[in-house]
């Protein structure tokens, strides 16, 4: 008896436990049916614990997860009676210990435990920063091979809480070449022999990885919040958030009402922002996102900049916003400067570019009375704790084995074909 199968939100097509990204009939996206349908919590620290709803066979043994608290100077100052805060990164003293510092830790764990189970050899991904070190981090815990390709502006946020080893491949680019350029270069590598994919928004593992931040602050609160704040480059985190909702309210146990997704970008790339004004499905590029590198390199959270986002896929965050009866934001990089500050004198703790822009963004939503001040919010802060990590621990730069010049360089250039 298998613990869940994957269902096309399309076509319906089920399969069974495995490695798949995507659907033999059409592009939707696929999603995980557990057939435990209540939360049973495991006896383990960290995401562990939420072993019955993530697509693994071994439970995972770790230390890091998100965690779920209620805020007292933040809620104070904007007023609110019911604010919790999601964090997920490295804090002692609030038993947070993810020591990459971001939530795609929790994508990494689930993700390299089921390429294991289902017998991959190395997984293959493109990363702004955080994804990279994510991946990297687990694959120096585990031992198996990653092979990460990153922008040259994400190479500096390639750091880990230990010394890398050799399963860890980082190729870096060129400057001039972004994300979606890292993006189409990794997608080559993975059609080497012995090379996965590892599917960015398609890969079920990653979204339920993300979606403990909701199971938690299920948990922690008693029910869903009413609002769920996150900011967002390619949108993956805001449907994880909305999948977890769908299963705690089958669960019975947590509210009916989906939380009302309160999902930001930061200017000047706002590409999702500026298709869901108009209700779009579709993105635009010529009006998105029109001279996309030099918006993408005035941002300031460069992590949060993709221009292939799964917006309007069956499934997708247009879906996601659809269902929620959700809203997007535009932060300009001021505003999530003072909102890191304000954040960061309040609450005691380093925060991310990321969560400075999603904490923005609830600080609009509270000017333009989009959220009452008794609704339970829940702001997600996807990464923090940097400098507090640094107290603790000794922290390596992984060096790139290859630089690729652009992203239709040849392979053997980069001297990886040996695997």
């Amino acid at each position: 008896m298998g613990k869940f199968k994957l269902k096309c939100l399309k076509c319906g097509r089920e399969y069974e436990q495995e490695y798949r990204l995507t659907c033999e009939n059409d592009d939707s996206l696929l999603r995980t049916e557990y057939f435990e349908k209540k939360l049973e919590l495991r006896n383990q620290p960290g995401m562990g614990k939420f072993h019955s709803w993530l697509p693994v066979k071994e439970e995972l043994n770790t230390d890091a997860g998100p965690i779920t608290y209620k805020s007292e100077a933040l809620a104070r100052e904007l007023g609110l009676s019911n604010l919790y805060i999601g964090f997920s990164g490295y804090w002692p003293e609030r038993e947070a210990f993810t020591k990459t510092c971001s939530f795609k830790e929790l994508e990494a764990y689930p993700t390299m435990q089921l390429l294991k189970e289902t017998g991959g050899k190395a997984i293959v991904l493109a990363s702004a920063g955080n994804t990279g070190r994510a991946f990297a981090h687990v694959s120096a815990l585990t031992g198996i091979d990653v092979y990460i390709v990153v922008p040259d502006s994400g190479v500096s946020t390639l750091w880990l809480p230990e010394e890398p080893t050799e399963s860890i491949h980082l190729i870096s680019m060129s400057p001039g070449n972004d994300y979606t350029d890292a993006i189409n270069i990794a997608g080559r590598i993975a059609k080497l022999p012995g090379m996965v994919p590892e599917g960015g928004a398609r890969n079920v593992a990653r979204r339920d990885g993300m979606g403990t931040v909701m199971l938690d602050a299920a948990i922690t609160i008693g029910k869903m919040p009413d609002h769920y704040f996150q900011a967002v480059g390619s949108g993956t985190g805001g449907i994880s958030a909305w999948e977890a909702a769908i299963r705690l309210r089958a669960d019975g146990r947590f509210g009916q009402k989906l939380p009302k997704l309160q999902l930001a970008q930061n200017l000047p790339f706002v590409p999702m922002y500026n298709a869901w004004q108009d209700r779009r499905r579709e993105i635009i590029p010529e009006l998105d996102m029109k001279d996309a590198k030099k918006q993408i390199e005035a941002t300031y959270a460069n992590v949060l900049t993709n221009r292939a986002p799964p917006y309007g896929v069956t499934g997708g965050l247009y879906d996601a916003l659809i269902d929620t009866d959700g809203r997007m934001y535009a932060v300009a990089r001021k505003e999530a400067l003072e909102a890191k500050a304000l954040f960061e004198s309040l609450e005691g703790i380093d925060i991310l570019p990321p969560s400075a822009v999603a904490t923005a963004s609830l600080l609009k939503a509270v000017e333009a009375g989009n959220v009452e001040k008794d609704e339970t919010i829940l702001l997600n802060l996807a990464g923090g704790g940097y400098e507090r990590l640094k107290e603790d621990f000794k922290l390596y730069q992984i060096e790139p084995v290859a630089v690729a010049r652009h992203p239709d360089v040849p392979l053997e250039e980069l001297n990886i074909l040996n695997i």
